[in-house]
């Protein structure tokens, strides 16, 4: 197949009437035989045919569209018709032809520029229909070819860094600037803390008022729990607030009948293993909880392999750290941040160390690009 196309297309941009030649089509007399089936998702042109499939989207950068969204990967934004997703995923009918090329192509001013083959990682699907598809790329592209296909747009805004000013003085204040600033406002929910005089500590509470209008707050990997559902662990002792998304862990606050504590111990604990208090307490907590609930839930993501110390010192350079003491018992972590980026580094034997940052535009990850760090993933 790589022979015919390299016959067939010798110059990477050709003309938009070729791409069925990729996939079975044939030339007679200067005239095109097509023997492939065309197809429309999320902006993008599927050609299908008996040897291949052809996905030809626009350049551009709009998450919600078909198109290249890094140099590795790939995105096809469904829903798709059968016959596309039984290509990409396999036929229920038992003949697979999942294994057969997926072409890459991008459309762009004198034609369309052929990228490479390409490979499903991650489908998924709502009742047998294709809904989202992500593709790697067999060879990634250069940072060239990359801004040719998926051209840079400037921000119109970067959450900015006053709330780190606040951190170590007024907590408080920095929580509601950098979630204020990180998530935009959604309708006002349903309320999370009752009309009554609420007996949980201030923190908890001012967290529950942001999420009225921004829900985000309350986690997309792990969760606070709303109001209505705290509940005392098995002894009666401790007031379950935080858990983790598959319950392998929980926080809580010593629960007792008078009065809160301003700001109390946040204790971690596994099963039913013995607690072990966070190193910061509520107030910086809620602060740590947010920004790795933010890092994790961004629509922009670098991800490392295993690190050195070195390596991640000069990963650092690049931003600032957030002066708090280490996250999590499980894996310490220590914060690092610029405007519109959460970048958490972690380790659990000081050696090798693992790198996750999250943005809220494509241009935040630019103090990461030119790094010499072997990217996992990178969206920049």
């Amino acid at each position: 197949m790589n022979d015919q196309v390299s016959a067939v297309i010798p110059a990477p941009v050709f003309d938009q009437e070729r791409v069925p030649m990729l996939v079975g089509g044939s030339v007679t007399a200067g005239r095109f035989t097509v023997t492939a089936d065309r197809f429309t998702v999320g902006g993008a042109g599927v050609v299908i045919g008996p040897v291949g499939m052809v996905i030809v989207a626009e350049a551009g950068d709009a998450p919600a569209s078909s198109g290249v969204w890094s140099a590795e990967e790939v995105r096809l934004i469904g829903p798709a018709p059968a016959p596309v997703t039984e290509r990409l995923m396999g036929s229920p009918r038992g003949v697979d032809e999942s294994s057969l090329p997926i072409h890459i192509a991008v459309r762009v001013e004198g034609g369309v520029l052929y990228l490479g083959t390409a490979r499903v990682s991650q489908a998924g699907t709502s009742d047998g229909v294709l809904t989202d598809c992500e593709l790697r790329f067999e060879a990634p592209l250069s940072r060239e070819l990359l801004n040719r296909v998926r051209p840079p747009l400037p921000p119109e805004h970067l959450p900015g860094l006053e709330w780190l000013r606040n951190v170590n003085g007024d907590r408080a204040a920095a929580l509601e600037q950098f979630v204020s600033g990180w998530y935009p406002t959604a309708d006002a929910t349903e309320s999370l803390v009752s009309d009554s005089v609420s007996r949980l500590p201030g923190g908890l509470r001012q967290l529950y008022r942001l999420a009225k209008r921004r829900p985000g707050v309350l986690g997309i990997q792990n969760r606070i729990l709303p109001e209505p559902d705290l509940h005392t662990d098995h002894v009666g002792e401790m007031l379950v607030f935080g858990v983790e998304n598959q319950g392998g862990f929980f926080w809580s606050l010593l629960w007792t009948l008078e009065g809160p504590e301003a700001d109390p111990t946040v204790w971690f604990r596994e099963f039913d293993e013995e607690p072990i208090a966070e190193q910061e307490p509520l107030s910086g907590f809620l602060l740590q909880f947010s920004l790795f609930e933010a890092s994790m839930g961004a629509d922009y993501l670098a991800l490392t392999r295993k690190l050195t110390a070195p390596q991640v010192e000069q990963l650092a350079e690049a931003l600032h750290l957030v002066p708090l003491r280490p996250f999590w018992p499980w894996a310490p972590k220590h914060f690092y941040v610029a405007p519109g980026l959460v970048m958490h580094v972690s380790s659990e034997d000081r050696e090798a160390f693992d790198v996750w940052a999250g943005a809220t535009h494509r241009s935040a990850l630019d103090p990461l690009a030119d790094l010499p760090v072997d990217w996992n993933r990178f969206d920049g």
